[in-house]
């Protein structure tokens, strides 16, 4: 037994206390938003930010500038960027200002105050993963849909339930595209 447990049996909580723990505890809150809350207290939110840039490097910059530059690190608000040939390095330092105005206003705030360019290996581009999965064209039998309705009728808040659906009717057409590929 742990010794918040412990500390509740033995002083357990009255009046105010016990309203906050109540209330706190009523509604569970979505990870997602207890992790913002944690990253940007402790300012470390930035840097994951910032690093969103390299998933979409290429709608950012366009294609000809991806093929040859490529972001290497962020370091005090500094983007360094590999570029294939010293000739690319020229001319990226006259669209300098536009690339750091396209990536700030891709990341929604000014993250990023520079850039230095440098002669490096540009690695190849990385093909777009499908956007369905085979899975994801299965079809659930009415006996399965149901039992996952069933199983969610005892749930009363809406999020909750949807997101629930959508886990369990992902699953559930897993389960079952794997069964028809063995």
């Amino acid at each position: 037994m742990d010794l918040f447990r412990i500390s509740i049996f033995a002083c357990p909580p009255v009046g105010r206390d016990f309203e906050f723990l109540r209330q706190t505890m009523a509604k569970p809150k979505h990870i997602g938003s207890i992790l913002d809350g944690t990253l940007r207290a402790l300012e470390i939110d930035v840097p994951f930010k910032a690093h969103s840039i390299w998933r979409a490097w290429e709608e950012i910059v366009g294609q000809s500038v991806a093929l040859h530059a490529q972001p290497r690190s962020i370091h005090n608000r500094i983007l360094f960027i590999n570029v294939s040939h010293s000739t690319w390095i020229q001319q990226l330092q006259f669209l300098k200002s536009t690339l750091i105005e396209k990536i700030n206003a891709y990341l929604g705030e000014s993250l990023i105050e520079d850039i230095r360019f440098k002669l490096g290996k540009i690695a190849p581009p990385i093909p777009a993963p499908s956007k369905t999965l085979p899975w994801q064209g299965e079809d659930l039998d009415e006996r399965t849909s149901k039992q996952i309705e069933s199983l969610l009728q005892k749930i009363d808040d809406e999020e909750v339930r949807k997101g629930l659906r959508d886990f369990l009717m992902k699953g559930a057409k897993l389960e079952r595209s794997r069964k028809r590929s063995k």
